[in-house]
């Protein structure tokens, strides 16, 4: 993320993943930022929330989208968003896994790549997504 904050970038991407079919899993590196994506995940827009749960409550696994700080995978989700650096674990069974990282903060950035080199390793296929001036996504070369 380049024009965008978190908050403002993860809510939409979940949204689309869920207009897709798909069961969400949002891995964060702590229970802090957890507990604050919880919050903006029912309050990011005033006509719109995203129903979801985190990995403390008795239900996770009915939730269409569960917030975690592990890599398990409560809620059978078909796709996983990693933030704040967060450690992915085996991504076997998921159809896309999406590591979000501020592009202006060096050791975000610098874990984004060691991230990427893991993944291409692992034989997964990898791309490149960065906002553009109007905050779209962009697949890079």
């Amino acid at each position: 993320m380049t024009e965008s904050t978190l908050e403002e970038a993860l809510p939409p991407l979940v949204e689309k993943s869920l207009e897709r079919g798909w069961r969400v899993g949002i891995q964060t590196a702590s229970e802090e930022r957890r507990d604050a994506l919880d919050s903006r995940l029912w309050t990011f827009r005033d006509d719109s929330f995203v129903p979801h749960g985190t990995d403390r409550e008795p239900h996770a696994a009915e939730q269409p989208v569960i917030l975690t700080t592990t890599a398990a995978n409560p809620n059978a989700a078909t796709i996983r968003f990693l933030v704040d650096s967060a450690e992915p674990g085996a991504l076997e069974g998921y159809q896309r896994a999406v590591f979000l990282f501020d592009g202006h903060d060096a050791g975000q950035l610098e874990a984004a790549r060691a991230q990427w080199k893991v993944m291409k390793a692992a034989g997964h296929d990898v791309t490149y997504w960065q906002q553009g001036p109007d905050r779209r996504w962009q697949k890079k070369a």
